[in-house]
């Protein structure tokens, strides 16, 4: 109950008080990490799906959808995805980049990766929803469980922290690399298991956008630790919302 406490008290809005910030809760609530994923895409799965229910179009609903986790995370994501982005704009060494990374306001490099990707999440939702209800319902689950998974596997053994403060800090080193692939693993599959509503092919799908999702978070992660020698809280925002909006393009590509 302590790591589930973590992870939703870390990772969402939604009233969960966390009770422990040591270690132990902090490698538990990253390997449950997945699971506040799965309630943050049911959310955005269940909103997308009223509104076409009562008469909406894929366009509107997709923008729904896309919306549900930035209020649900009270925009972190998105907000840790423009400060990464600035950070690495800026091309400056690390110290300074975490500098610019830290202050309120966002930069030019932050506002046209948050309109891109934004604009990328809602034209694969679009066009999912556009196939059927349950296209895009079951890519708003997996592209939210993908992402918080990318999460987990950025807390694992040998990544180190830029900052000896923030929830980078906290979170950074805990979980143990086997135990991470042995989620990994899990969550794949059950992510490949809500495909078989498609078909065959559907299986393998959703299983390779979870994976295609996992490979441009790892990339984005290892630039990030070379740049800023290790991550914060900001760089695991920006994680988060590579791994969604990759899960979610990969979901639209193939037949």
């Amino acid at each position: 109950m302590d790591g589930i406490r973590f992870a939703f008290g870390t990772l969402t809005v939604l009233p969960v008080r966390v009770t422990r910030w040591d270690r132990g809760a902090a490698r538990a609530g990253m390997l449950c990490a997945p699971l506040a994923g799965l309630v943050v895409g049911l959310c955005a799965a269940a909103l997308g799906g009223v509104l076409i229910l009562l008469g909406s179009g894929p366009l509107l609903a997709a923008v729904a959808t896309a919306a549900v986790p930035a209020v649900l995370t009270r925009g972190l994501h998105l907000d840790g995805l423009a400060d990464t982005a600035d950070g690495l704009g800026s091309a400056k060494p690390a110290e300074d980049a975490l500098r610019i990374m830290k202050q309120s306001d966002i930069g030019p490099f932050g506002v046209i990766t948050l309109l891109f990707v934004l604009l990328a999440q809602i034209a694969a939702l679009y066009e999912l929803y556009g196939a059927g209800w349950a296209h895009g319902a079951t890519a708003a689950v997996v592209s939210a469980v993908a992402a918080r998974l990318a999460l987990t596997l950025a807390c694992r053994t040998g990544i180190p922290a830029a900052r000896p403060e923030g929830l980078g800090a906290a979170v950074a080193g805990v979980v143990p690399v086997r135990t991470g692939l042995a989620v990994t693993a899990l969550v794949t599959g059950v992510c490949a298991a809500a495909g078989a509503a498609f078909g065959a092919y559907g299986v393998l799908h959703h299983a390779l956008a979870v994976l295609v999702a996992l490979a441009a978070a790892e990339l984005l992660l290892r630039h990030c630790v070379r740049r800023f020698d290790g991550v914060t809280g900001d760089v695991f925002g920006a994680l988060a919302e590579t791994a969604a909006t990759a899960a979610l393009i990969a979901l639209v590509l193939g037949p």
